[in-house]
C-alpha cells in the first residue's frame, strides 16, 4: 500500500493499514521532520486504541509487548514494522517510482490540495493501470466524473493487456472520498448516542458495543447481531488470561444456537444509532401552501381572531334586535364596519348602538390589516434570511463552526431529524447557504464575544459540536458551555493530539459525569480511507481483541454464494454473516439501468432494510446489494465462487484472501 499526503490523514492511514489490516505501507510525505505531524504509533499503542473501539482496554493486552491490533487467522506471528516512510515534495512520477507504485495493490492520494490529487491519480493510473486509487476530494460532482474517468481508462488499459480479450481487471477500482463526509456520520453519532465509533453502510449507522455477560433467566438484547462472543475470563477482573487461552475463548459471528448456550459470556453485538428524542419541524415557506404561522406573528394573529370574533357578534345581534334576514343582517354589519354604509338616521335604537359598534371595530380592524401587510411582505423578503432561535427551542444540537466539516455534519443531522442551532462568525461561510436553505436557525457571531452562545440557547442544549478550524476557539466554546450546563455533552474538534489529550483529561477532571470527547478530522476518517483502500465494497473494519471483523458491501448479481439463496443459507458461522439488505433497485431492467446511474447531490436514498425486518427465509434478487460483517477468510471465501470479470469489489475478496 502507498500512501502519499501532507497533513495528518496521512500519518493515520498509514498507521490504520499497517495496525488493522497488516498491510505493508509506503508513507510518501513532503517531509518527516516537522514537529506538528502526529508519530506513527508503535503496535502496542495501536493494540490499545482499537480495543477501547469496543469501550475496553485489557489489562492483559497492554502488558503484551510489539502486538499488532490485528494477528492473523492462522496463528501465524503478528507482523512487523512495516511502514517505509519517503520524503518528496510533490507526488511526481519519481517519487512514486520509488514509493513502488508499479508493484502496489492500492494508493491513497490525500493531499489538502484537490488539484494535486488528481493531477497524482492521473500519473498513477499511467503507471501502472491495475493498480486501487483513493483520492480525497471535497467536490462530490467533481468526484463521480473522476471515478468515471480513471476506472474507464483501467479497462481500456486491460483490454490492451489482454490484446483486445474481455477480461477487465476488476482490482481497478476508483474511490474518492472526502474526509469531510466520513467524519460526518461520526460526529452526528457523538451528539445523538455519544459515541463516535460508527460505521456507515446505505443509510444505516452501525456501532460495536461490548456488553457483560446476562444473569440466567434474563433475556438479553442482541442488537442488530451478535458479533462475537467473549472468553469467561475477559470478564473475571481477578483472572489474566494468556493471549492463547483468550483465543481460544474468543468465539467470532457465532450462530443462535452458539449465543443461546453461551452463558456467563460477554458478547459483543452490533447496534443501530438513531435519534429518539424530539424531531425538528419541518422548514417552511419552501413550495406552496405556507402556514399562517409562518406569515403573521401569533401575536397578530389573536388580533385577527378578535376582529373576526367581534364582527360575528355584531350581525347575531343584528339578527335578534332588527329581525332581519341573517345573511342581511351580517351584509348590514359589514357594510357599517367599513364605513360605506348610509347612517341610520330614524332607525330605531339598538340599531344605531350597533352602527356605531361596528364603526368602532372598523377603526380597530384598520391597524391591525396594515400589520398583517407589513408582517406578510417582511416575512417573504426574509425568507432568504438566517432563521433566528425559536424561544420554546430545548433539546437541540449546538453546531459551532459551518465550514467543510460542519457544512457536511449539519446536512446529516437535518437528515435525521435533529433540531441544530448553528454557529458562524463569517457571513461568508460555506455552510451558511446550505443553514438558509434549510431554514436552520443560525446565529452570527464570534462565539468568543459575550452572549453568542446565550443566544443559541446553550442553557436548553442536548449537546455542543465545536467543529471550527481554531482550536482555542473551539476549548473556550467547551469551558464556558460546561459553565452553563456543567452535564453537557460536548464534541471538541482539535488538531494537536498532545492538545487534545490535556483537554480531554482536564474536562473530565473538572465534570466526572458529562461525557465529553475530541476528535481530530484526520483520526475519524483515517478507517473509511484505510477500508477503500482495501477494496470499494470495504466500509470498515471493527477490532474484536485480536481479531478483524470487516464490514462489507456485495453486489449480489453474478456471485454463485449469494443469487438465489435465503439469508440463512448464506450465513457460515464463524465466517461470514448478513446484516442488511438494500432492496431499493427495481425489477425492471431498464429501470434497474437508470437507478444505477449516479444520483444527484441533493437525493436522499433509502436505509438499507436489516435481516430482521425481512427474515431469514428472504431470497436474494440479481438486483439487491447486501451487506454483510465477515472475517477476512470469510470474505475471501465470498469471492472465490465469483469470476473476476463481474462485480467492483472482487479486489477486495482477493485482498482478503491473501490475508486471511
Amino acid at each position: 500500500m502507498v500512501v502519499c499526503g501532507d497533513d495528518a490523514l496521512a500519518h493515520r492511514l498509514a498507521a490504520e493499514l499497517r495496525d488493522v489490516y497488516g498491510e505493508r505501507v509506503t508513507l510518501v510525505v513532503p517531509s518527516a521532520r516537522e514537529p506538528h505531524r502526529p508519530r506513527i504509533p508503535p503496535p502496542a499503542r495501536a493494540l490499545d486504541r482499537a480495543t477501547a473501539l469496543l469501550g475496553r482496554v485489557s489489562a492483559a493486552v497492554a502488558r503484551t509487548p510489539s502486538v499488532s491490533s490485528e494477528a492473523p487467522e492462522d496463528g501465524a506471528e503478528p507482523p512487523e514494522e512495516t511502514v517505509r516512510i519517503l520524503e518528496a515534495a510533490q507526488p511526481d512520477d519519481l517519487a512514486l517510482t520509488e514509493a513502488g507504485i508499479a508493484e502496489a495493490g492500492a494508493l491513497a492520494l490525500v493531499y489538502d490540495d484537490d488539484e494535486l490529487n488528481i493531477h497524482a491519480a492521473l500519473r498513477a493510473r499511467r503507471l501502472n493501470p491495475r493498480l486501487r486509487l483513493v483520492i480525497r476530494l471535497y467536490n462530490r460532482k467533481l468526484g463521480q466524473h473522476l471515478e468515471e474517468l480513471l476506472d474507464q481508462a483501467a479497462a481500456v488499459a486491460a483490454l490492451d493487456a489482454d490484446g483486445g480479450g474481455d477480461a477487465v481487471d476488476a482490482d481497478a477500482s476508483t474511490t474518492v472520498l472526502s474526509d469531510a463526509d466520513t467524519v460526518a456520520p461520526a460526529l452526528v453519532a457523538t451528539a445523538v448516542a455519544g459515541t463516535s465509533k460508527v460505521i456507515e453502510a446505505d443509510g444505516l449507522l452501525l456501532r460495536a458495543a461490548e456488553r457483560p455477560p446476562v444473569p440466567p433467566g434474563r433475556p438479553g438484547d442482541p442488537g442488530v447481531c451478535t458479533l462475537a462472543l467473549l472468553p469467561a475470563s475477559a470478564n473475571d477482573p481477578d483472572q489474566e488470561p494468556s493471549s492463547a487461552a483468550g483465543e481460544e475463548g474468543l468465539m467470532l459471528l457465532p450462530d443462535e444456537a452458539a449465543v443461546t448456550d453461551a452463558a456467563g459470556c460477554g458478547t459483543v453485538v452490533l447496534e443501530t444509532v438513531s435519534y429518539t428524542g424530539r424531531p425538528v419541524r419541518p422548514a417552511r415557506l419552501r413550495g406552496r401552501g405556507a402556514p399562517l404561522a409562518s406569515l403573521f406573528s401569533r401575536r397578530l394573529r389573536w388580533s385577527l381572531a378578535g376582529v373576526v370574533g367581534a364582527v360575528l357578534a355584531l350581525a347575531v345581534a343584528s339578527w335578534l334586535t332588527t329581525g332581519l334576514d341573517p345573511v342581511h343582517g351580517a351584509y348590514l354589519t359589514l357594510l357599517d364596519l367599513f364605513a360605506i354604509n348610509d347612517p341610520a338616521l330614524g332607525q330605531p335604537l339598538p340599531r344605531k348602538i350597533l352602527q356605531l359598534l361596528s364603526g368602532l371595530t372598523g377603526l380597530l380592524l384598520l391597524p391591525v390589516l396594515v400589520a398583517a401587510a407589513f408582517e406578510g411582505l417582511g416575512t417573504f423578503r426574509s425568507a432568504s434570511a438566517l432563521r433566528r432561535p425559536p424561544r420554546g427551542l430545548s433539546g437541540h444540537v449546538v453546531l459551532l463552526g459551518l465550514g467543510k466539516v460542519g457544512t457536511r455534519v449539519l446536512a446529516r443531522l437535518h437528515e435525521m431529524g435533529i433540531p441544530v442551532v448553528c454557529i458562524e462568525a463569517d457571513p461568508e461561510a460555506r455552510g451558511i447557504a446550505l443553514a438558509r436553505r434549510l431554514r436552520v436557525p443560525t446565529v452570527l457571531g464570534d462565539v468568543t464575544q459575550e452572549g453568542v452562545l446565550e443566544a443559541a440557547l446553550i442553557g436548553r442544549a442536548a449537546s455542543l459540536l465545536a467543529l471550527s478550524s481554531a482550536d482555542t476557539t473551539n476549548l473556550e466554546a467547551a469551558l464556558y458551555a460546561r459553565s452553563v450546563t456543567p452535564r453537557l455533552r460536548v464534541t471538541l474538534r482539535l488538531f494537536d493530539d498532545r492538545f487534545a489529550t490535556a483537554v480531554y483529561r482536564t474536562l473530565r477532571a473538572a465534570h466526572p459525569r458529562a461525557l465529553t470527547r475530541s476528535r481530530s478530522t484526520s483520526f475519524l476518517a483515517a478507517p473509511a480511507f484505510g477500508g477503500a483502500m482495501m477494496g470499494r465494497q470495504i466500509l470498515g473494519a471493527i477490532p474484536v481483541e485480536r481479531r478483524v471483523l470487516l464490514v462489507a458491501r456485495v453486489e449480489v448479481r453474478g456471485n454463485a454464494a449469494l443469487e438465489g439463496r435465503t439469508v440463512a443459507e448464506v450465513l457460515r458461522p464463524g465466517r461470514l454473516r448478513v446484516l442488511a439488505v438494500d432492496t431499493s433497485a427495481p425489477d425492471d431492467p431498464e429501470a434497474q439501468a437508470a437507478a444505477a446511474a449516479p444520483p444527484p447531490e441533493a437525493a436522499e436514498r433509502e436505509p438499507a432494510r436489516l435481516v430482521h425486518e425481512l427474515g431469514d427465509d428472504y431470497v436474494l434478487r440479481p438486483q439487491d446489494r447486501v451487506l454483510l460483517v465477515a472475517t477476512r477468510q470469510g470474505l475471501g471465501d465470498l469471492h472465490a465462487r465469483q469470476p473476476r470479470a463481474t462485480g467492483a469489489g472482487v479486489g477486495a475478496g482477493g485482498a482478503g484472501a491473501r490475508q486471511g
